[in-house]
């Protein structure tokens, strides 16, 4: 683990100070998040995650980016819960491929209490495995987000998916406020958050500066933050837009870039899109503090690059995967060793976020 540098901790940023970051000269704007990024990470190691889609389709919400919204037309269909058996034999193969944390995600605007046993199941199967575990289920009850914890899960992911000031044109069966209750439900109950959002849904660079901004700004900064790309699918909304253009690659790479120097001891996750993402694009984003990605062929319903190009890709950047540590006196493994070793408050340290 490399020597944590000076760099400070805020939860205070200003919309004009995040503008400013995202505004620098490309290469300033590289080379202060690399030095960040050297001063918490080992830059030549990426934590590996897998997501499996645990209840897919059927979501009664109308996220304009979601093929599992039941309301559009995407070819996806309602499925019931997995068995906990079905969902081992997949934590099982990723593990075997390298990764060291299996993330599960079911479609639902929030779980029934009678869903959480069955839940909570899965997780303690997997934990025993020797994987991190994650879950994204949607909003979650205090008392939800303590039994899942109790079963032994490590991470919560629940996205804030866009700025506060964009929100209400990506998503209307949801409050903002309802994410942010569900992140504290998270954190109360001692799980560490998954927390991050989208790009490309048509904000403005301002409103990327926002989305940044609100995630870095909350009482613990996410302890990962996945960064999607929109991958557009037929039926969305979003995708039904035919003004709405692809998000320029450098400017992804800037919102990588950024998130790293406002949230310095995160992991900062290449997420959703990265199927269209040219090698090129990713080592850029690896070299802007990048240091986290989902492996393997589905992210939830849409395309994720094959193990096998993840490898060579690795190889050829001189890359490995982060492994899982076991800590005495402490429950499962982690690849954050500096979290295990410091943070004890549960509120203010950085606490490294999945898709939701």
């Amino acid at each position: 683990m490399p020597a944590v540098s000076e760099t400070p901790v805020r939860h205070d940023w200003s919309r004009g100070e995040v503008r400013a970051l995202f505004d620098l000269p490309f290469p300033e704007l590289l080379h202060r998040a690399a030095s960040v990024h050297r001063g918490h990470f080992d830059p030549s190691e990426v934590q590996v995650s897998t997501l499996l889609s645990v209840k897919t389709g059927g979501c009664p919400e109308d996220c304009a980016y979601c093929p599992q919204a039941q309301r559009y037309q995407t070819g996806v269909d309602a499925q019931k819960l997995m068995s906990t058996e079905a969902v081992l034999d997949k934590a099982r193969q990723a593990k075997a491929a390298g990764a060291s944390r299996f993330c599960m995600g079911a479609a639902w605007r929030s779980p029934k209490d009678r869903d959480i046993p069955k839940v909570a199941a899965m997780i303690r199967e997997v934990k025993a495995l020797g994987l991190e575990t994650c879950a994204t289920l949607g909003m979650l009850s205090d008392t939800q987000a303590r039994s899942l914890k109790d079963a032994g899960l490590d991470y919560y992911n629940h996205n804030l998916d866009t700025a506060p000031d964009f929100y209400n044109e990506i998503i209307h069966t949801r409050d903002y406020q309802d994410r942010l209750d569900t992140l504290e439900h998270v954190r109360d109950a001692g799980m560490k958050t998954c927390c991050g959002g989208i790009v490309g849904m048509g904000e403005s660079r301002q409103q990327r500066a926002g989305l940044l901004q609100a995630l870095a700004n909350l009482p613990a900064h996410p302890d990962s933050v996945p960064i999607n790309r929109l991958v557009k699918v037929a039926g969305t909304p979003l995708a039904d837009n035919e003004e709405l253009a692809e998000l320029d690659p450098f400017e992804f790479v800037r919102t990588i870039a950024v998130a790293r120097l406002l949230m310095p001891r995160s992991m900062v996750r290449l997420s959703a899109g990265r199927e269209q993402m040219s090698d090129e694009l990713q080592a850029l984003c690896f070299l802007a503090g990048a240091n986290s990605i989902f492996y393997g062929e589905k992210l939830l319903t849409t395309g994720n690059p094959d193990t096998e190009r993840d490898l060579a890709l690795f190889e050829r950047l001189g890359l490995r995967p982060m492994q899982v540590v076991e800590h005495a006196g402490q429950e499962g493994g982690t690849v954050h060793a500096d979290i295990i070793e410091t943070d004890t408050t549960g509120t203010d340290a950085d606490r490294p976020a999945c898709v939701a």
